[in-house]
């Protein structure tokens, strides 16, 4: 007997140490509530456009910091009486919720609801992971007991809302309001108030983004409870239930400087180290126009999405068994609360298909999409009459929407798919070198992979313009003519290259100019043969290409050197810029907390080439758009580019400019995949340049490029490229190049 009693009281020592142990180990780990008490966040990063408007903050708390005092009375009663209705009343943890909870967990016999209070919840956010284990809610209690034992109520609750999350990327309530309504958490209604607080509980699934019936059915909930606690009158609960929900555009602040700001964030960390960029109170002013930065966004997922569909309709996104379609009929919204998400990708549930459109329910919405809004994808070849649209839907079937417009309560959408295809648009201003835009894909929200910067891929004959840039340099002209005849190289193993042009056509002699405005490769390299390669070699590093993707043999004249985006298009400036290569600059300059400037970062540029040479290929680039590969991007006014296509159609450039724009545009996938045959830079990439620099260059920047004093314009007889006084064709010039007469 005695013997057992030891036993038992060994053994509740062992438990009562290993407990004490286990909770002071777990104490250990824990900041002191006391420090968090009074630590503000460390200001961040904030950084700014060309027109000192903030577009991003880096920083290791997400979110703006607001005050509880600045947060509405009824946003706070909403989260209260949504989230823990016995707050005040107890000290960190509701044992009646819990009970409460493992009821219904048993009854269910699943995980039905959870029991835990605001406290516990800021205990997770602060400190924890989201595991589901037993150390981990031991760990969430203890520190919500300490929470509750050193903090107020109102301080427990002011954290808990700036910390929280609240779907579609915003962390904290003021962070969301002005996502989801575009205004401040202190000027939100009752009835946005008690969508934010709907939020909380599971943001992804009750984001109105995804689903605005169901984000209105869940602020329905939160008003009930509100008046059930005593928050409001059933009077106020109905008058709030009817106010209608208006919410701001999505893409509006959510990935349209993204990728921009990921290169500037590079950029500091590397210069300033990332405890200074995160806690440092930086400012950072740049170079990024924000006009220009929405527009390029805006056109590129257009291109993309163009360029996708010419590869067909992959098929529904999922497909919903069983759908009750009169319940979700009857539970559809009124569209016009989508008015604001006009353009915008949504996904949509198909309930009942007919030969020229099909019912749906769009975000929550009543929705139609009509035949004529889905041809991309019913379209067959070789057949006149699109299949109907039955052919090609189910009711039950989840597919992607993009909102054209809502007309009588009614949202009207077109067949959309997110692309498989990717691409990058950087705009810079020649004069300056300054990055007015960059996108590196077609949503940062998906993908944060810098396309503009870190894609590598081969230039193609985007590359062929410098070639013709130092043949003028080393005293050809654009009337020299070239061999376009077919010719062997001997490849080492006994096989022989024999190169090619596009249209698999030889086109005999022709002129220097013709050959860039038609990118003959036969001719382009017959041309390089005409300069020591060590010339074109030095060139491609001059203008700032890296070494190690500089190709030292013959195949660099037809542009299989390895580029990005960014770094093609910057060297693009020695034409748009008479000569001279701009450095881009995306950071003009930095500001520390106490107001001293840190870097200034004016305009630098070094001579590459003549001016007059710089203008002469851009004459021949001009005729690229009027006449040769690049007629897709013409416009009403100057512009000169070049179309650049890569070996089975991988990869589709186009680089163009006009005197006050430079912009480039790759397309392509990220596994370096075929884009399908036919789809080189002059079909795809130029229309996409094209409208990006129609929305972009004003009236006032319309002017034509101009002609330097020393170039000179003569008429020229195209078969023997010698001056003639009956040729209706004219040649510019650099004075002392002029070729001599042709007298017979």
């Amino acid at each position: 007997m005695k013997k057992t009693c030891f036993i038992i009281k060994f053994i509740l020592l062992l438990m009562l140490v290993s407990s004490g142990i286990f909770y002071f180990t777990i104490l250990k780990e824990i900041p002191t509530v006391d420090a968090l008490k009074k630590m503000h966040p460390p200001q961040g990063t904030k950084v700014y456009a060309s027109d000192n408007v903030l577009i991003g903050e880096f920083k290791i708390y997400k979110g703006r910091y607001v005050k509880l005092g600045e947060m509405p009375d009824y946003l706070i009663d909403a989260v209260i009486a949504t989230e823990d209705a016995r707050f005040f009343r107890h000290r960190g943890i509701d044992y009646l919720a819990i009970v409460r909870a493992l009821i219904k967990d048993i009854i269910h016999m699943r995980f039905k609801e959870g029991g835990s209070t605001i406290t516990q919840q800021l205990a997770k956010t602060l400190y924890l992971t989201h595991e589901k284990t037993i150390k981990r809610k031991i760990k969430e209690a203890i520190i919500a007991f300490k929470l509750e034992k050193e903090l107020s109520k109102e301080e427990i609750l002011e954290l808990y809302l700036n910390r929280a999350y609240f779907g579609s990327g915003a962390y904290g309530v003021e962070d969301a309001s002005r996502l989801y309504f575009g205004k401040p958490v202190r000027k939100v209604n009752i009835k946005e108030a008690a969508l934010l607080a709907g939020l909380l509980k599971a943001p992804n699934l009750y984001s109105p983004y995804r689903d605005l019936r169901r984000a209105e059915s869940r602020a329905r909930v939160v008003l009930m409870r509100m008046e059930r606690e005593g928050y409001l009158r059933p009077s106020e609960r109905r008058d709030a239930q009817r106010i209608p929900i208006k919410l701001r555009s999505l893409p509006e602040g959510t990935g349209i400087y993204g990728y921009f700001l990921s290169y500037v964030r590079d950029y500091l960390e590397d210069r300033y180290g990332i405890e200074r960029v995160y806690k440092g109170g930086l400012k950072v002013y740049t170079t990024l126009r924000r006009w220009a930065q929405i527009v390029g966004q805006r056109r590129l997922a257009t291109g993309l999405e163009v360029v996708d569909r010419k590869g067909g309709w992959r098929g529904p996104i999922s497909h919903i068994r069983d759908l009750d379609i009169q319940r979700e009929l009857a539970s559809t919204v009124d569209a016009r609360l989508l008015k604001n998400l006009k353009g915008t990708n949504l996904r949509a549930v198909v309930l009942r298909v007919y030969n020229n459109r099909a019912i749906l329910k769009v975000n929550g919405a009543y929705g139609i999409l009509r035949r004529s809004d889905a041809l991309w994808a019913l379209k067959r070849p070789k057949r006149k009459t699109p299949h109907s649209l039955t052919r090609l839907l189910s009711p039950g079937d989840v597919i992607l929407t993009k909102l054209l417009k809502v007309e009588d309560g009614i949202a009207y959408v077109s067949l959309s798919q997110e692309p498989e295809v990717e691409g990058a648009l950087v705009a810079i201003e020649p004069a300056t070198g300054y990055i007015i835009a960059m996108i590196g894909g077609y949503d940062y929200r998906t993908s944060q992979f810098n396309r503009a910067v870190k894609a590598r891929r081969q230039a193609g004959s985007a590359f062929k313009p410098f070639i013709y840039a130092l043949a003028l340099e080393r005293g050809l002209t654009a009337s020299t003519l070239l061999k376009d005849t077919p010719k062997a190289y001997p490849l080492g193993d006994g096989r022989l290259w024999r190169p090619m042009n596009y249209d698999r056509r030889f086109h005999g002699m022709v002129t220097l100019r013709d050959a860039l405005t038609e990118s003959l490769n036969v001719a382009t390299l017959n041309l390089a043969e005409r300069l020591p390669f060590s010339e074109i070699y030095n060139l491609a590093l001059r203008l700032g290409f890296r070494k190690e993707d500089t190709p030292d043999d013959l195949s660099l004249v037809l542009g299989s050197i390895t580029v990005s985006p960014l770094e093609l298009t910057g060297a693009y400036t020695v034409f748009a810029n008479r000569g001279y290569l701009m450095k881009p600059i995306a950071v003009k300059k930095v500001i520390d907390r106490n107001g001293k400037l840190l870097e200034y970062n004016r305009p630098e540029g070094r001579r590459i080439i003549s001016e007059e040479t710089a203008f002469i290929i851009t004459t021949i680039l001009q005729d690229v758009i009027r006449r040769g590969t690049g007629r897709a991007a013409r416009l009403p006014f100057a512009a000169a580019g070049k179309t650049g296509t890569t070996d089975n159609y991988r990869d589709a450039w186009f680089i163009g400019y006009t005197p006050s724009l430079l912009a480039g545009v790759w397309i392509g996938h990220d596994n370096g995949e075929p884009l399908g045959k036919g789809m080189t830079g002059g079909r795809i990439a130029a229309p996409l340049w094209r409208d990006f620099v129609r929305s972009i260059v004003v009236d006032g920047e319309k002017e034509g490029f101009v002609k330097p004093q020393n170039v000179v314009k003569l008429k020229i007889n195209k078969k023997t490229g010698k001056r003639s006084l009956f040729s209706d064709y004219e040649e510019y010039f650099t004075k002392g190049t002029e070729p001599g007469w042709k007298i017979f």
